[in-house]
């Protein structure tokens, strides 16, 4: 089968794409985008949020074909509107500040995660509050930390985000 869709917003061709294929794989093995991470492929740890039509999913349990014709964002998508090459997204730059990066393999889901946290919220006109950024990361299991860390930096890009309108990934 063939898979056409569009990654960080550009078009994306795959030829020969196996049935039982899942997205992460394609991303990552057929794509060349690693940043999403094969970990429990079981959808329960978040390794490997991605955005599928600006909602996060697990890209483990989703088939490869079910991305055909629509819209995925990778970790490798989170840049600010207008940024710099190699310029941080603010989620980014705040899990650098916050110490939230231990060994790394959690970090890609939990950007995802917080940025699409951050968003809603700020969208409905607020920041989250503690018990919301909780919830929202649920889903990410990190073995590094004891995730104070983490709801540091969610808080500080939310802070960031909030000040900072123009702070948009590419979703």
């Amino acid at each position: 089968m063939r898979l056409s869709c569009t990654v960080n917003g550009t078009p994306q061709q795959v030829d020969d794409v196996w049935e039982g294929e899942s997205l992460l794989y394609v991303l990552r093995e057929r794509m060349g985008l690693p940043g999403s991470k094969n970990a429990c492929e079981q959808g329960e740890c978040g390794s490997c949020t991605v955005y599928l039509d600006g909602l996060p999913v697990c890209a483990c349990l989703v088939a490869a074909g079910q991305a055909q014709g629509r819209e995925v964002g990778t970790v490798e998508g989170l840049t600010p509107a207008g940024a710099a090459p190699g310029e941080l997204h603010p989620v980014q730059q705040a899990f650098l500040e916050a110490g939230a990066v231990q060994c790394g393999f959690c970090t890609p889901g939990l950007l995802v995660a917080t940025d699409d946290l951050v968003h809603r919220s700020l969208a409905e006109g607020r920041k989250p509050a503690d018990a919301e950024i909780r919830e929202a990361l649920a889903g990410n299991l990190c073995r590094c930390t004891g995730y104070e860390k983490i709801l540091d930096a969610v808080r500080l890009a939310a802070d960031r985000m909030a000040a900072d309108p123009t702070a948009e990934a590419a979703r």
